[in-house]
């Protein structure tokens, strides 16, 4: 029996992953650099950063780390100004609290994540939230979610994850974890082999538990 549940945020709680993609993107051409969305897709399987690329191609280290900060104003800018709430979330975080501990772990930085839910519910129905600062290596590591299993005191057969990508799928069975994948239209192309559930909404993940 699943008691304890594991939510990535972006993807899966909140629409942002095609706005950091644009703020990336609109940051690189202001340096002259195309980014192309698959070649980004591919590298986000990996959690290679596409700022690599430029540097590879001549651009300065130091400039890079310039134009990132300005990629995140542009990001924090799509977080107010965007429409990101996915329709049915809050209800089902409701619904499954009742029953389940559960817990955030995402690659969010923590200035990203406390704009996103800001004026949202979500986090109220966490027991913890991890974030990009609480530990050491990023998804498609397992560390994201072995700390959040020790935080939680759980073993690994009462614990699922919810994941929208590649890279967090990766993660999650890394972890020694089961790892349910919910659709999502950026991520479409990753190769979700591995996943113990498939969902084209979070709507379905408590009859899943159930079955």
């Amino acid at each position: 029996m699943k008691r304890f549940i594991l939510w990535d945020n972006d993807g899966v709680l909140v629409d942002t992953e095609h706005w950091y993609f644009t703020a990336t993107k609109r940051a690189l051409a202001e340096l002259g650099f195309t980014l192309e969305r698959d070649i980004y897709l591919q590298r986000m399987v990996h959690g290679e950063s596409s700022w690599d690329i430029a540097i590879a191609s001549g651009l300065d280290e130091e400039q890079a780390v310039q134009k990132r900060k300005q990629r995140d104003a542009y990001y924090q800018e799509y977080l107010r100004e965007k429409a990101i709430d996915i329709p049915g979330v809050e209800a089902v975080l409701k619904d499954m609290a009742k029953t389940h501990s559960m817990a955030i772990v995402t690659t969010s930085k923590r200035a990203d994540f406390e704009l996103i839910h800001r004026e949202r519910n979500l986090v109220s129905l966490m027991d913890f939230v991890l974030v990009r600062e609480d530990y050491k290596k990023s998804k498609p590591d397992p560390e994201p979610y072995l700390v959040g299993i020790e935080r939680f005191g759980a073993h690994p057969e009462e614990c699922l994850v919810v994941e929208d990508s590649q890279r967090g799928l990766q993660a999650a069975l890394a972890a020694g974890l089961d790892c349910a994948i919910v659709h999502n239209d950026f991520t479409a192309s990753h190769d979700f082999t591995g996943a113990c559930f498939h969902m084209q909404s979070l709507e379905e993940l408590p009859k899943l538990l159930k079955t």
